[in-house]
């Protein structure tokens, strides 16, 4: 457990230093919250076709109201609690890939459910929007990454040699 938690703190510490970097934030960050931005608007384009996108904003052009997709509100910072858990845990390479590469997929793909429904809830209701920005999306996504993580784990306890010490208990 100490391992673990050693491995995960440090992974986090790491990766969470490299996404700070200017030339992180530049080539990566800010050219996947632009994306996050026109994919998002493609979705709300089928229900609101005055929806319009711009860097890392969304907004209506009916009604003027928008959403800038900000750090921490970009799945980054997610992805990389999730990335930090899968490396500190005991598994084959093969089976940390494909955990990564499925986790991504799962946390963005909440990531853009909440950021469609913060657009037509801001619409909506403002204290609505804060309150489902600030507190309900910032514990489902952390929810989502534990869920993802410990299913993740279950697949790989039945199918990876790998995961457990020599004569631990399955």
């Amino acid at each position: 457990m100490k391992r673990f938690f050693l491995i995960f703190l440090t992974v986090q510490a790491v990766l969470f230093g490299i996404e700070m970097l200017n030339p992180v934030q530049a080539a990566v960050v800010h050219p996947w919250t632009g994306w996050l931005a026109r994919a998002s608007a493609a979705i709300v384009h089928v229900i609101d076709p005055s929806v319009i996108s711009y860097d890392r904003v969304l907004q209506s052009a009916r009604t003027g109201f928008g959403v800038s997709i900000e750090a921490g509100c970009n799945g980054v910072e997610a992805t990389i609690v999730l990335v930090a858990a899968m490396l500190a845990f005991p598994s084959s390479w093969a089976m940390k890939f494909w955990g990564i590469a499925l986790g991504f997929l799962a946390v963005q793909g909440v990531n853009l459910l909440r950021i469609v429904s913060l657009f037509f809830i801001g619409q909506w209701n403002f204290k609505v929007f804060e309150f489902a920005h600030l507190y309900m999306w910032q514990a489902l996504i952390m929810l989502d990454v534990l869920v993802v993580w410990l299913l993740w784990m279950r697949v790989v306890a039945k199918r990876d040699k790998h995961a457990l010490p020599p004569g631990a208990a399955t």
